[in-house]
């Protein structure tokens, strides 16, 4: 079934319900300061935003993890129904021809899920967006900032709907996780100029801010491909690969981006060669993002206002080495997949953070306590 068989009546029920949702955090930030401005209020948005963003990823990952991403086999509906509740007959029946499969009760709960907040952060941006417009002539950051933020998280609905429509798709997915890490990224940035902080880095230092955040996207990629591969297992054992430090690899069949799950480009099967090289290019790639890191860190650490990042950067590298073992040595348990994946997804929003003060440009603005406005904070030297 696809997502054209909902009616007009089932779109206009999912729509009251993604509006319902975004009212329960909308009335809870006014309800916060009731003479606050509306400066002040997209402030406040922009952060809890973010943080639901955050939580959108982990969950998407435990929708993915979990094999619930077919949970529902059309989109946005669940059987062309608001919820799994309307669609009980259909997942029943589902779940009845295949009691492990694809649809199964909770699996059709956790993909719903996942959805109802992706529609929630939309709706929220949607709010951002107006505000900012809005307030276009008090704020010093252009409304064009979360102008794109809304066009991106719409690409993300449409990479939603066809991890779903194309069956997971690999490379429609790894596409959806890395959207994820850009949304967030986007969000830190908006959120980091309405703050308006700055640091003082070498001007020889920060390049290597940006060139840290996109090793660390490439990481992301590659993680990503090497989930929605399956490949995770591939690889037995650390730091060896199955005995070897370099094994039998197919990079040719691995890094094909235009195939079926489990499929070459000419549609026979994938082989086990393939996998090993898709989890060896990412676990080999992650030297480079050490070593990046490791690097910046011990660069920030020089100056105190800078070293509780240098700190931050090392811990969520641990954080991130950590897991990333546990996956492999523990057979790939849920709760170490997770932490892998919100210790990228934290990473990321760490080194933006840090671009945004580093830079210090003139546009970065933070709000006037007395008249709610927010006021624009000068460049460096």
């Amino acid at each position: 079934m696809s997502w054209q068989s909902m009616d007009a009546l089932t779109w206009a029920r999912l729509l009251g319900l993604v509006l319902l949702m975004a009212a329960v955090p909308l009335a809870w930030i006014w309800a916060r300061k009731p003479g606050a401005s509306r400066a002040q209020r997209l402030v406040a948005l922009t952060s809890l935003t973010l943080f639901l963003t955050f939580d959108l990823i982990v969950f998407g990952a435990f929708t993915r993890l979990s094999d619930s991403g077919l949970g529902c086999p059309d989109w946005p509906g669940c059987y062309g129904e608001v919820s799994p509740l309307a669609a009980r007959d259909d997942i029943h029946a589902a779940q009845t021809a295949q009691p492990t499969g694809p649809v199964t009760w909770s699996k059709a709960w956790i993909e719903m899920i996942h959805r109802y907040l992706a529609m929630l952060v939309g709706a929220l941006i949607v709010v951002m967006t107006a505000l900012a417009w809005m307030e276009r002539r008090r704020l010093q950051l252009s409304p064009w900032w979360p102008t794109a933020t809304l066009v991106w998280v719409l690409i993300q609905g449409l990479f939603g709907k066809y991890t779903v429509v194309l069956k997971l798709y690999p490379a429609i997915v790894t596409l959806h996780l890395l959207g994820g890490a850009v949304l967030l990224a986007l969000l830190v940035r908006q959120r980091e100029a309405y703050r308006g902080r700055s640091l003082r880095l070498s001007p020889g230092l920060r390049p290597w801010v940006p060139l840290s955040l996109l090793v660390v996207m490439l990481q992301i990629a590659l993680g990503g491909w090497v989930s929605t591969n399956y490949a995770v297992l591939a690889c037995q054992g650390f730091p060896t690969c199955n005995g070897q430090w370099w094994p039998q690899m197919d990079f040719a069949a691995g890094f094909q981006i235009l195939r079926e799950l489990g499929r070459t480009a000419d549609g026979g099967f994938l082989p086990s060669t393939a996998l090993v090289a898709i989890h060896w290019v990412h676990r080999l790639f992650a030297l480079v993002v050490v070593a990046m890191l490791l690097g910046l860190a011990w660069a920030l650490r020089r100056a105190p206002d800078t070293r509780p990042w240098a700190v931050a950067l090392v811990a969520l590298l641990v954080w991130q080495v950590g897991s990333g073992m546990a996956n492999v040595v523990l057979q790939w348990p849920l709760l170490a997949a997770l932490m892998h994946t919100s210790g990228a997804a934290a990473l990321v929003g760490v080194l933006t953070a840090l671009w945004v003060r580093c830079r210090a440009a003139p546009f970065l603005i933070r709000p006037d306590v007395q008249t709610g406005s927010l006021q624009p904070v000068h460049s460096l030297p």
